[in-house]
């Protein structure tokens, strides 16, 4: 499936490269704020020496590597959203403690391309736990949305992100998860404006140093605009409004198992997943209710954490008043 053109090919892929690390780099040193590489050919499918999934070189495995040994960050956090498992990132890092990568993929039990991606593949050595699999089951019965990845953000994605904290964010940024890929490409219905959502919650880690690379996507429509919300998302501006449904309706039941599944995995390497595991089933507006109740909880018991004053003790030679007759 992955063509060598002997003429274009290298020519692309080294260029895609390129781009990415002159961008990251640029963010990493505080040159620029954030930023996205509109770039092709994709890069997360290509292992270290195996190109496959129409990928021919790892622009944003190169690039993690690159900001280790010549910039020496030490915290890298890769989220890769695209609807297929980015088996050639997973590679690259999979005993490094230093790289955490999230990856949101449709998996079905491993009968979707590129078969890898099972949430019990978690890291090995010192890697393990840093290796983070929101591998999402159960086909297109219905498939997957809005609510989904949002509540998968909510439960699993931020609270590990937050507890890493990371130095930089590199996100593989595929966009064949939007609604209009046929089954064999994709087959999930997120909305483009979804995609500004979920970059603007990286944005408030590493202190916003949040770089994008497009990844997969075959509808041009559908890449240009979950393109734009990212981008207006990068950029501070107000992000179109998701409809009151997507906040209001709770995940479907085959993203809540897939997304529990996750969480009783991890739970044993990211402590900030057992709050959440409970709250799973919540729709996007219960959860924020029941968090405010909690945060109300707190305030008021803090308030009631006063110290009594001890009664003042008179001298002993100090008369005592005569009480009233009663």
């Amino acid at each position: 499936d992955t063509i060598w053109n002997e003429v274009h090919s290298s020519g692309a892929a080294r260029l895609a490269v390129g781009c990415v690390i002159e961008l990251v780099f640029k963010v990493a040193t505080g040159e620029l704020k954030n930023g996205f590489a509109v770039v092709r050919p994709p890069g997360h499918h290509a292992e270290e020496s195996t190109p496959m999934g129409f990928c021919y070189f790892n622009s944003v495995a190169i690039a993690a590597k690159l900001l280790q040994q010549r910039l020496n960050v030490s915290k890298i956090l890769i989220v890769d959203w695209d609807v297929h498992h980015g088996n050639g990132t997973q590679q690259a890092f999979y005993n490094d403690p230093n790289v955490l990568y999230i990856s949101l993929h449709r998996y079905d039990d491993g009968n979707f391309f590129p078969g890898s991606g099972a949430p019990d593949e978690v890291g090995t050595g010192p890697g393990v736990g840093f290796n983070v699999n929101m591998a999402f089951t159960g086909g297109l019965d219905p498939p997957m949305g809005d609510t989904e990845y949002l509540t998968a953000f909510r439960t699993v994605v931020m609270p590990i992100a937050n507890e890493f904290a990371p130095d930089v964010v590199l996100v593989s940024s595929g966009f064949d998860a939007v609604e209009g890929h046929p089954t064999p490409l994709g087959g999930y219905n997120l909305s483009a404006k979804c995609f500004g959502y979920l970059t603007k919650q990286l944005m408030g880690l590493a202190g916003g140093r949040v770089v994008l690379a497009l990844e997969g996507g075959h509808d041009l429509t559908a890449i240009c605009d979950a393109s734009e919300a990212c981008v207006s998302a990068l950029l501070g501006n107000e992000l179109d409004p998701l409809p009151e449904k997507v906040f209001q309706q709770r995940a479907n039941a085959n993203a809540v198992h897939s997304m529990e599944k996750v969480i009783e995995i991890h739970s044993k390497y990211w402590h900030s997943l057992q709050r959440y595991a409970s709250t799973v089933g919540y729709s996007l507006v219960e959860a924020q209710k029941c968090e405010n109740e909690e945060a109300e909880t707190v305030t008021a018991m803090a308030s009631l954490s006063v110290g009594v004053k001890p009664a003042e003790k008179r001298p002993d030679d100090e008369p005592m008043e005569e009480e009233p007759p009663l």
